[in-house]
């Protein structure tokens, strides 16, 4: 089962919206633009808590740079330790990707999409346990993730994003999908499964509720 974000142009009403993977939200804050520019809360406590049940625990930020046609992941954690993220763009465009990797969760290989942008700065939320791609739609997209643990590489994963049963909306026009070698030899998701890598739904609500 797969679904995409079916309006990413229309202006939305500031506030929250859940998305098609069960525990991953949409957050589209107030822009407040004047004379000098503008001025945009990127995360909101009390938002977040209220649609989420819990704050975030910012352990880390992090961020990279791309380029237009560039597709980073689909990435997840080790579940445990398992990693909740909050994604914003700080620069460019992106089509942000969230994609269910828990095993037993009702919307199992269930993914959906937000665009990304400096013209309504939504934000996504991927709980414990879910993977995130996207793909830049311009040149130096720039990309800011607040993590709920610190990177160890060795915990880190990856599924491929040009899996066809996944069908993520990875290509545009004229561009072919950019992916570092770690992505390019990714396990489909079936593999994934199959080698026991994926995160357990249950031990992934349990550490999402504990955050």
């Amino acid at each position: 089962m797969m679904t995409e974000h079916a309006d990413t142009t229309a202006t939305a009403a500031a506030g929250v919206r859940e998305l098609a993977v069960k525990g991953a939200f949409e957050f589209t804050p107030k822009v407040f633009p004047d004379d000098r520019g503008l001025f945009v809360a990127t995360y909101q406590r009390p938002l977040f808590a209220d649609a989420t049940g819990h704050a975030f625990p910012v352990h880390q930020a992090s961020q990279s740079h791309s380029r237009r046609g560039v597709v980073r992941g689909v990435h997840f954690t080790s579940t445990p330790p398992g990693t909740a993220k909050h994604v914003y763009c700080a620069r460019g465009r992106a089509l942000d990707l969230v994609v269910d990797l828990r095993v037993g969760s009702p919307t199992f290989g269930t993914w959906d999409s937000v665009l990304l942008d400096q013209e309504h700065f939504r934000s996504t939320y991927l709980p414990v346990g879910v993977g995130h791609a996207f793909v830049a739609l311009e040149d130096d997209t720039a990309m800011v993730y607040l993590m709920s643990g610190p990177f160890v590489t060795e915990n880190e994963h990856a599924v491929s994003p040009l899996d066809p049963a996944l069908g993520l909306p990875v290509t545009i026009e004229g561009v072919e999908p950019i992916l570092s070698e770690r992505d390019i030899v990714a396990p489909t998701l079936e593999q994934a499964l199959e080698l026991g890598l994926l995160p357990d739904y249950r031990t992934s609500c349990a550490l999402e509720a504990a955050l």
